[in-house]
């Protein structure tokens, strides 16, 4: 019971102290189950993002979920989930309750325009550790890939079916190699 108390402070405390949505939640939950807890090692974090990235849903659920069952199995993975859900749950219904009477309150409007910039480097920093591992060409792939999405507005989804077309007949070209 104690571990499970462990795990749903764990990801309580990444819940409410992130702001920007799931890709911002990588770097501390990766600080967490790795640098501090080492339930993970680095590799076996960097493949479960991998899995949790390609799986329906949002990132740092997938994640929680993953990190929990992991550790603990089910009873983890509900931990994890429920620690990095209450939070925003929480503060969804608080500015639900309170938003209307607040919505154009200068100080407000002022926060939200000083956090966008630490928004976007917890969400960019996540993608520098997983190019770290990859080849430049990769990396060069990725970026015109996400430049190509944004300037043109192509929906990233023929981006991934190519991508796992592509990945497919390079492992089996592969497997012909070893084959033979």
């Amino acid at each position: 019971m104690r571990e499970l108390l462990t795990i749903f402070f764990s990801f309580l405390k990444i819940g409410a102290f992130t702001f920007g949505g799931g890709y911002a939640m990588i770097p501390l939950i990766e600080h967490e189950v790795v640098g501090r807890r080492r339930w993970l090692t680095a590799e076996e974090f960097g493949d479960l993002l991998t899995i949790a990235q390609a799986a329906p849903g949002p990132i740092s659920l997938n994640t929680a979920v993953f990190v929990g069952y992991k550790y603990r199995k089910y009873s983890g993975a509900i931990a994890a989930i429920l620690g990095v859900v209450v939070p925003s749950f929480v503060i969804i219904l608080l500015v639900a309750v309170f938003f209307s009477q607040m919505r154009h309150n200068h100080w407000v409007e002022a926060a939200f325009m000083g956090m966008r910039p630490a928004v976007v480097a917890l969400i960019v920093t996540p993608i520098i550790g997983l190019a770290k591992g990859m080849r430049w060409w990769l990396v060069a792939i990725a970026a015109a890939t996400a430049l190509t999405v944004w300037h043109f507005g192509i929906s990233p989804i023929w981006f991934l079916i190519g991508g796992v077309l592509g990945g497919v007949v390079w492992a089996a070209r592969i497997g012909e190699e070893v084959e033979q």
